[in-house]
């Protein structure tokens, strides 16, 4: 019996109690407003509900009364073993062996599939993440939000909504000018622009440009300059996707800034002209000394925003507005921005940019604002110099232990990284514990078959001990973790779990055999317990999964 079931056998019982207590109204009870909570204490039961408690006063009657009523009609259904009433009026509801113990089967049928779940059926979402400027390498700041960003959309893909990862390329304005300049200079040989950008990485991407374009000097200097962008920005942006792909964090979307300032396919305005155009029409935008203006000081930001300045030149504000109302023409309800610390002040914006184009800006948009990470002992990069480059902490740390580490901690938390830690093969090392225990139900289901045991045979009301017991009630809470992580886009929820249900993994195989001792027979015992161990191997790669995090077979 799982929560699902639980709840709606509580309704079941609920329902009839409260029309004879309030036979003239209809209560429209749901199933949802049924909340399950695990008792910290097992010996008080598998499961605890309030249900009583919130409803006693809407129906008339006591918290204990209408608790001990529920209870009476509960302990009749099938699968429920006991019922009791504690304190002001919590029900208790033990489950018997067999219908706990029947959720291992179901988790090894439904294999990857287990842990999904509709939470978010019918939402379409785009997330927003990373979205570093294709000057440079990628650095230790966007390892968090790659992981974060890739593990939010995994949560919310498995919880039933549309989502896509998409990587805004900042490939307009002056800082890509900039970078044209550095490498051209490279290229020439001369010293690195007042303004332009340092590090090694730039000389290699000229040395690059040159072997590409040999007659690049050769050419009028506001081609060269030219050349050296577009060619240098493909080798640099390949360099970002590659970067990326080592981090297993793909995107579905790569959006360039320039689309957002071309003409139309057939040269009409552009993405930004027709942005302002229907803010006005929803009668947000004005003229005031020649510039143009959207009051967004009617949505909660600190002042309105030039979106066109006098001299005729768009500001960034009138990218975010076009590229918001971009990604809801591509039928995007909500969006989701994930955002370090530093950017703190683009969340007004953002949330105006919503309200003025006709949006819920506390629905229909998001903005996650992180914490910097910091890794002791790592060192800035040969190559740019004054950064600490992703690909030299995936080289140093790998991505396991990388992503697992960034995911288990909320965003807006400050995170310093311990990486003596992280390359233990101890206990001490989360990630290590998460995986060595997947690696141990797989370790257990090959000397399993090696001694003849298999999964011919399932009887759970045989898993009776307790380590089972807790091991089963942890594996039942996962489509709920899921569910939840997804809701309110937090996947550390996912890493705390794990560690959790590691432990009781390892709790387990340390009192329950799966493989008799010695010449003792298989019983039916045996067989039952591989179904609850490869359960358990199959809820951790799954949870694995979402983390973007391998689950090895061996350590």
């Amino acid at each position: 019996m799982n929560p699902e079931a639980l709840a709606a056998a509580i309704l079941a019982v609920l329902r009839p109690v409260a029309a004879s207590l309030r036979p003239d109204e209809e209560l429209g009870l749901e199933a949802s407003e049924v909340v399950l909570d695990r008792p910290r204490n097992r010996e008080h039961g598998d499961w605890a509900t309030n249900i009583a408690m919130r409803l006693a006063k809407r129906l008339g009657t006591s918290p204990r009364e209408l608790a001990q009523q529920v209870a009476d009609g509960l302990a009749t259904v099938d699968g429920v073993a006991a019922v009791d009433v504690a304190g002001p009026g919590f029900i208790n509801i033990r489950l018997e062996a067999a219908a706990a113990g029947a959720l291992a089967k179901v988790i090894v049928d439904a294999g990857a599939a287990y842990g999904t779940n509709d939470s978010q059926a019918g939402v379409s979402v785009n997330v927003e993440f990373v979205s570093a400027n294709p000057t440079g390498p990628l650095h230790i700041a966007h390892t968090r939000w790659a992981a974060l960003g890739d593990s939010i959309v995994r949560l919310l893909l498995a919880s039933g909504a549309h989502a896509v990862r998409e990587y805004y390329i900042n490939d307009a304005g002056a800082q890509m000018e900039r970078f044209a300049r550095s490498v051209l200079a490279a290229a020439k040989g001369e010293p690195t622009p007042e303004d332009g950008y340092p590090g090694a990485y730039i000389g290699e991407l000229a040395e690059r440009v040159l072997a590409a374009h040999p007659g690049l000097l050769d050419l009028p200097a506001d081609e060269q300059l030219i050349v050296a962008r577009d060619q240098a920005y493909e080798y640099q942006l390949a360099e970002i996707k590659n970067s990326l792909e080592r981090f297993n964090v793909p995107f579905d979307v790569w959006f360039s800034e320039r689309d957002l300032h071309a003409p139309s396919e057939d040269g009409g305005p552009s993405l930004i002209e027709r942005a302002i155009d229907r803010l006005r029409a929803q009668g947000h935008v004005f003229d005031r000394d020649g510039a143009v203006w959207v009051r967004t000081t009617d949505f909660t930001d600190d002042k309105d925003r030039v979106i066109r300045r006098s001299n005729g030149e768009y500001t960034y504000f009138a990218a975010d507005a076009a590229y918001y109302l971009n990604k809801g023409d591509r039928g995007f309800r909500n969006r989701i921005y994930l955002l370090g610390a530093d950017h703190h002040g683009y969340v007004n914006r953002l949330k105006a940019v919503a309200g003025a184009a006709g949006d819920d800006p506390e629905r229909n948009i998001q903005v996650l604002i992180g914490q910097m990470v910091s890794i002791n002992g790592a060192r800035l990069s040969k190559r740019a110099g004054n950064i600490i480059e992703m690909d030299d902490l995936l080289d140093w740390l790998g991505s396991d232990a990388l992503r697992y580490s960034l995911e288990r901690s909320p965003a807006d938390s400050p995170l310093d990284l311990d990486p003596e830690l992280l390359q233990k093969r101890t206990n001490d090392n989360p990630v290590f514990y998460v995986q060595y225990a997947h690696a141990r139900t797989h370790n257990v289901a090959r000397h399993a078959a090696d001694s003849a045991v298999d999964r011919s045979e399932f009887a759970p009301e045989l898993l009776t001990h307790e380590t089972e017991g807790a091991l089963l009630g942890a594996l039942q809470e996962f489509p709920r973790i899921v569910a939840f992580a997804a809701e309110v886009r937090e996947p550390h929820r996912i890493a705390r779990y794990l560690e959790e249900l590691a432990g009781l993994y390892h709790r387990w195989y340390d009192n329950c055999r799966v493989i008799p001792q010695g010449d003792d027979p298989i019983e039916t015992v045996h067989r039952t317990r591989l179904w609850l161990n490869d359960a358990a191997g199959q809820v951790l790669r799954n949870g694995l999964e979402l983390l973007g995090v391998s689950a090895p077979e061996r350590m």
